[in-house]
């Protein structure tokens, strides 16, 4: 089935078959004409993968543990977060999430914008390739929004007023936000962080979005859980500046300070929702460690009743009540419960 062509240096496969439910229900719902690509990609992620000792060793200790689906959704959790640390790699997947989740995006608020991964061709400047996605604004090839992807903790935010030109040049994102806007001749450009790998400076000025004036905007995104939210508000925003904004002599501070407050009341907005969350989760703690101590209550009261009626105790009862399986057991069930809230 499978033979290495040494010459060109090929993995050459030929009567192929596979009948599993998980891949099936996969390719089954890709368009026909991505099938063939993502198969590829799913090749390539799963050599990776057994290459990885530590994902080998984690499913071979589970292997006898977890059902076959349980085993697959922790595989394919564990491979994502693998790869998304190897810093070879972990570029070049952020691009194509980023891009799927924007046209999955568009096409959810029916807009004619399109994404387009360019991050492999170079632009207008001799051989850079700054700019990793391509937004083409309501189908207009000429309207386009530049979006550079940077998951490195080396990238800080390089303020004008703090650069010093006498030394070594280094990416920033004031840099790669005015490089991908000449190099891909866009109106507006994007810079994404992941929160998982962004340096201090940039979080200490933006925790969600953030504009920087005649610059660009920059999104925090958390692609390990994957929220993509920030990304979806910078964008919007920076589609209203492309559509809107006239080849006049524009009032910078003004624009700068109606932008700056339509962020700052979204950050507010998260925060909000983020607290909301926040005491969800307390409510539930709370809940989880009353029914507990009820279910110790009355677990107590029985094994007293027993004693009072009985004078004494077996070593099985004393075992029992020591142990407490029977609590562990009953709270299991009215976890789920709460956790399912």
């Amino acid at each position: 089935m499978l033979q290495l062509n040494q010459q060109l240096k090929r993995v050459e496969i030929s009567n192929f078959e596979i009948e599993n439910s998980i891949v099936f229900n996969y390719f089954d719902n890709l368009p026909a004409f991505e099938r063939d690509e993502k198969l590829l990609r799913a090749i390539y992620i799963g050599v990776l993968a057994f290459m990885e000792d530590r994902i080998s060793s984690f499913l071979s200790k589970t292997s006898n543990e977890l059902g076959t689906e349980l085993e697959s959704l922790k595989m394919i959790f564990e491979m994502k977060k693998e790869l998304f640390y190897k810093s070879t790699i972990k570029g070049v997947l952020a691009e194509d999430d980023i891009a799927e989740f924007l046209n999955q995006y568009f096409s959810d608020k029916r807009l004619k914008d399109k994404a387009i991964l360019t991050g492999s061709t170079a632009g207008n400047l001799a051989r850079n390739k700054t700019g990793d996605i391509l937004c083409e604004v309501d189908g207009n090839r000429d309207l386009k929004i530049a979006i550079e992807c940077k998951f490195d903790k080396s990238v800080r935010l390089g303020d004008i007023e703090n650069k010093d030109i006498f030394t070594r040049k280094s990416d920033t994102a004031w840099s790669q936000l005015i490089e991908a806007q000449a190099n891909r001749d866009s109106k507006v450009s994007i810079i994404v962080f992941d929160i998982s790998l962004v340096e201090n400076s940039i979080l200490k000025n933006f925790d969600n979005v953030g504009y920087i004036p005649a610059v660009g905007f920059v999104a925090i995104i958390n692609s390990q859980k994957g929220d993509y939210s920030n990304l979806a508000i910078a964008y919007m925003l920076a589609r209203d500046i492309a559509l809107n904004a006239k080849e006049v002599d524009l009032d910078k501070d003004l624009l700068a300070m109606i932008v700056n407050r339509v962020i700052k009341d979204i950050n507010e907005i998260l925060s909000v929702k983020s607290l909301v969350l926040s005491n969800i989760e307390n409510n539930k703690a709370i809940l989880k460690q009353l029914e507990k101590s009820m279910l110790l209550m009355e677990f107590n009261q029985e094994y007293m009743k027993k004693f009072l009626k009985e004078g004494t105790l077996t070593k099985k009862d004393l075992l029992d009540f020591y142990v407490g399986e029977d609590v562990k057991d009953k709270y299991k069930g009215i976890e789920k419960e709460i956790n399912e809230m």
